[in-house]
């Protein structure tokens, strides 16, 4: 290692409040208070605030609704309920949104590698809910109580996958675009602002990076409301926010999100709902197959962690670039 790369791998300062007055920007709220203060507030933004302007604009049945008209809605409901307070909120609680946003280009190299882990990830996760549900579904077998919490988790999962396939049909290519706008593009943004913005820099101020990271996963794993991809939701949303610290810029999250989106749109156009939905019905032979292909794929996924850990410098800091 050469002395340039010792000056330069640094880690991120934290805040204290004598340093914040000295700015003269000291927090209007606790950090940590104002994320959670967030988090609860999208979310009944978002969950019931979203679910009562669709009743009022389309009413109860949305069957006969225009598909087009939906997605319009969701789009709307995803800049004005989870985009907007997250811009108001820093500016609000930080003043300087720019740096509690993370608002840095990522270089190309950047976007390649993590891009590269991302895809590994999806592949062993997605082996994962294979090996899942074969263990859940025999101990559901086994045990009546949780064969009745499987079927109202069941239902749930049905209804979160109707309303995706919904979304997803198309009969154009331009009516394609628009789906990958709204599937894939306004949610990297919103979503990725919010919670790998907002909510884990502010967890940042108290809290190691490893744990900012993963309690802002846990949250948006939970926010999806999707029962049996949780956990791969949550060890999504650890790996956007280990790319958030890593190259403090948002854009990348971002960018990794939209990756893994607009991935399950093009394997929704090409392969049907089948090849991206939650595996229901699992066979011993499948799960063998997949018990290999999860170790392998966490093999290749860890050595590229070990690879960004052991490569990757962050930028010093100046003065004027710290938190705030």
């Amino acid at each position: 290692m050469t002395d340039n790369q010792l000056n330069n791998q640094v880690s991120l300062p934290n805040a204290n409040d004598g340093d914040e007055e000295k700015r003269g920007n000291k927090p209007k709220i606790t950090p940590v208070a104002a994320a959670y203060f967030g988090l609860i507030l999208v979310f009944i933004l978002y969950q019931f605030g979203g679910s009562l302007l669709t009743i009022t604009i389309f009413g109860l049945n949305l069957k006969d609704v225009d598909v087009t008209s939906l997605r319009l809605l969701t789009t709307a409901g995803q800049i004005l309920f989870i985009l907007l307070p997250a811009l108001v909120f820093s500016k609000y609680v930080y003043e300087n949104v720019s740096t509690i946003i993370r608002f840095k280009a990522p270089k190309a190299a950047e976007i390649l590698l993590f891009s590269l882990g991302l895809i590994l990830l999806a592949g062993l996760l997605q082996n994962y809910l294979y090996i899942q549900n074969y263990f859940i579904i025999k101990i559901a077998d086994a045990f009546p109580v949780v064969n009745k919490a499987k079927l109202f988790l069941d239902q749930i999962d049905k209804i979160v996958e109707e309303s995706y396939a919904g979304l997803l049909r198309f009969h154009s290519i331009s009516e394609a675009s628009f789906i990958v706008f709204v599937v894939a593009v306004v949610p990297a943004v919103c979503e990725e602002t919010f919670f790998r913005g907002f909510i884990q820099k502010s967890f940042e101020h108290k809290y190691k990076p490893f744990i900012s990271a993963l309690i802002t996963a846990i949250f948006f794993g939970i926010y999806h409301f999707h029962p049996y991809q949780v956990l791969p939701l949550i060890l999504l949303g650890l790996y956007f926010g280990y790319a958030a610290y890593k190259s403090e810029s948002i854009f990348l999250p971002i960018s990794l999100h939209f990756l893994n989106n607009f991935i399950a749109v093009i394997l929704y156009f090409v392969f049907g709902m089948n090849q991206i939905s939650t595996p229901m019905s699992v066979s011993f032979p499948e799960v063998k197959i997949s018990v290999f292909s999860f170790l392998g794929l966490s093999i290749l996924f860890l050595l590229v962690i070990y690879y960004i850990n052991r490569t990757y410098y962050k930028p010093k800091l100046s003065e004027d670039s710290r938190l705030y």
